[in-house]
């Protein structure tokens, strides 16, 4: 019966399909789940190696973190302008938020500051989100200090003038244009950024904003996926006409390949875009990515760097789309109305969380991170079976927000017992 019901609710037998696998993979992850990751010891850990990262970061020159590559045991450091350079000041308002220690707090601030020229340069950058709303974002929700407020909004119309009205999308890689003869192209890395203008358009800024976010995931929504509801990592689009030219890759296995990064970015971003407009598409589209994710994953719940790589098992992983998909994940599952896919969504964060936090991919043995096995970008040989900072950052974020889901229902069940 039950099922019957279920299936009448699915448009195509894929989905059915899907949601039958996600159902019977959930329970068994139910156990643990029930009795929860005790998430204290997992922020004091990240606590406690971004300590020796701080204590050994230089003085002058590039000095934020990016990655620690496999075999060595120090950080890559890049300045400002790298797309990366949001994540380690993100990282310590996390920490200041975790922990309450005004340490975190004072190293936050010093390498937010380290970002305020990127906000100066008009359509600087597709990745304004992440270098700007890690940064200035998390301190000015922590803090209040409106001088962070300025520079958020500054970056928002600064990202803004990358927008395509007859594409419908904002331009991800400028350099690419001329060097790929891509008229403009969108990656489904944007989606993120897309958090910066809604915030932006409910806090000073235009309206205009809002409507440029909805609409690049509305684009997004039409034109980056397939009919199994996985991503393409790059679309591109005539300027023209604003027609979708193709779908391919870049840091993917193959044009037709589910890269898991990108379909995590996609996970989260569709979610984040709910959150901030109460569209329902767009819930239900991030339930469609996620259940294609979560139908393919292995049995640890740490992806491999691409689903379709023919070299499965012997490829390398990456743990930070894990961590991404996590996070994304304890957020969708507030939001789903339906209680036994809601669960299944925060189990499957738990266990993912669960193995991110065990001797397998922790790197406090290696090296100064959190987390090995993330892996950047494969067909360049680049960041292979590394610890990379964006993992880092999206692991710390899921430890968070389950904290406070944990809290929520442990404040419900005293209010109840009174």
């Amino acid at each position: 019966m039950k099922r019957n019901y279920l299936k009448n609710r699915f448009n195509t037998k894929a989905q059915y399909k899907i949601l039958i696998v996600l159902m019977l993979l959930g329970g068994g992850f139910r156990a643990h789940a029930q009795k929860g990751l005790r998430v204290l010891p997992h922020i004091n850990y990240c606590a406690a190696q971004a300590q020796k990262t701080l204590s050994n970061i230089p003085v002058s020159g590039n000095n934020l973190p990016r990655n620690i590559d496999r075999g060595k045991t120090n950080w890559r450091y890049v300045n400002s302008q790298d797309w990366c350079s949001g994540f380690w000041p993100g990282i310590l308002w996390y920490l200041y938020e975790g922990t309450h220690d005004e340490k975190w707090k004072t190293a936050a601030d010093k390498f937010t500051q380290e970002l305020k020229p990127v906000s100066e340069h008009s359509g600087f950058d597709h990745d304004l989100g992440f270098m700007i709303f890690n940064s200035f974002g998390n301190g000015y929700r922590l803090t209040g200090d409106s001088a962070y407020k300025q520079v958020i909004l500054k970056s928002a119309d600064s990202l803004a003038t990358l927008f395509n009205p007859k594409v419908g999308t904002l331009l991800s890689w400028p350099a690419m244009v001329k060097k790929m003869d891509w008229p403009h192209n969108t990656i489904i890395d944007n989606m993120i950024n897309l958090e910066l203008l809604f915030w932006a358009s409910k806090n000073g800024g235009s309206r205009h904003l809002y409507d440029i976010a909805v609409k690049h995931a509305e684009a997004t929504m039409h034109n980056h996926f397939r009919p199994d509801y996985t991503s393409y990592h790059v679309v591109v689009y005539d300027t023209i006409t604003g027609k979708k030219i193709k779908g391919i890759t870049h840091q993917g296995y193959a044009d037709n390949s589910m890269w898991a990064r990108g379909q995590s970015w996609a996970v989260y971003g569709f979610t984040m875009c709910y959150r901030e407009t109460g569209k329902a598409e767009f819930l239900n589209f991030a339930q469609k990515v996620a259940d294609v994710y979560l139908s393919r994953l292995p049995a640890d719940l740490a992806p491999y760097w691409d689903f379709d790589d023919p070299a499965i098992p012997n490829t390398a992983k990456d743990a930070s789309a894990a961590c991404v998909t996590a996070s994304a994940l304890l957020e969708l599952s507030t939001f789903v109305k339906d209680k036994s896919r809601a669960r299944i969504y925060r189990q499957k964060a738990e266990a993912m969380l669960q193995t991110l936090s065990s001797t397998a991919y922790q790197s406090h043995h290696v090296n100064d991170a959190f987390l090995l096995h993330s892996t950047g970008h494969h067909p360049a040989g680049t960041e292979i079976d590394a610890s990379i900072i964006y993992a880092d950052y999206y692991y710390l974020e899921a430890l968070l927000r389950l904290d406070k889901l944990q809290h929520a229902k442990a404040s419900r069940h005293q209010h109840k017992s009174h």
